[in-house]
């Protein structure tokens, strides 16, 4: 239950709030963290990996947290909000942020990954875990125009391999007319070995020639 005093922030605290929400808001994700027991040093290399991939790393009192997704409509992110929180925001790639905050928590197990916000809904650990094992927008993007372009290329490969078919074809019927004219053939079917029309042979019935003797 929200306390009377958590009601509305005071007045020293509104611009605060503001920053908060804006920055939330402005996010294309962001990934809240317990940092309980990392250092000053620790904290500033962890700041310094997540800015490399397009990342912020900020620390707000839960409080001014609170009031910022209550203004969002994200106040299922409230019961995240317990103990030292620091906040990740991602500008563009969501994925590689989360795979910063995944590999230094590897080697730094006093850094946590409770959850997160993204497209205007709540992630839980899991889920936000999960981003880390996504593969980076560059490379979707790469696999996705792949994909577009492979019926681009087998359809201009078709069209580069017509030209040189049908010179293929046109030359083999511009040699097979040289043979033939070579040899006397005609190429038409039944045309070799028949007879002129107007010649002197035997008629379809088998007759003499008009004008040739008969025996």
């Amino acid at each position: 239950m929200v306390s009377t005093r958590e009601a509305q922030p005071r007045q020293d605290k509104v611009e605060m709030v503001s920053e908060v929400r804006t920055r939330i808001d402005s996010s294309d994700g962001v990934l809240l963290t317990e940092y309980r027991g990392l250092t000053v040093s620790q904290m500033s290399v962890l700041r310094r990996a997540l800015r490399e991939v397009g990342g912020e790393y900020r620390v707000y009192k839960n409080t001014l947290v609170r009031f910022a997704v209550r203004d969002l409509g994200l106040s299922d992110v409230e019961p995240l909000l317990v103990g030292p929180t620091a906040l990740a925001f991602a500008k563009g790639d969501v994925a590689q942020v989360a795979k910063v905050l995944r590999d230094y928590a590897r080697a730094n197990p006093a850094l946590v990954v409770k959850g997160g916000m993204l497209s205007g809904g709540v992630l839980s650990a899991g889920e936000a875990a999960a981003l880390a094992e996504l593969p980076s927008r560059d490379a979707m993007l790469s696999r996705f125009a792949g994909a577009l372009m492979a019926p681009i290329q087998r359809m201009a490969g078709l069209l580069q391999a017509l030209p040189q078919n049908f010179a293929y074809g046109l030359s083999a019927l511009i040699g097979m007319g040289g043979d033939r004219a070579a040899d006397g053939t005609t190429g038409l079917p039944g045309a070799e070995g028949s007879a002129p029309e107007g010649s002197d042979s035997a008629g379809a019935d088998g007759s003499a020639p008009e004008g040739a003797p008969e025996l």
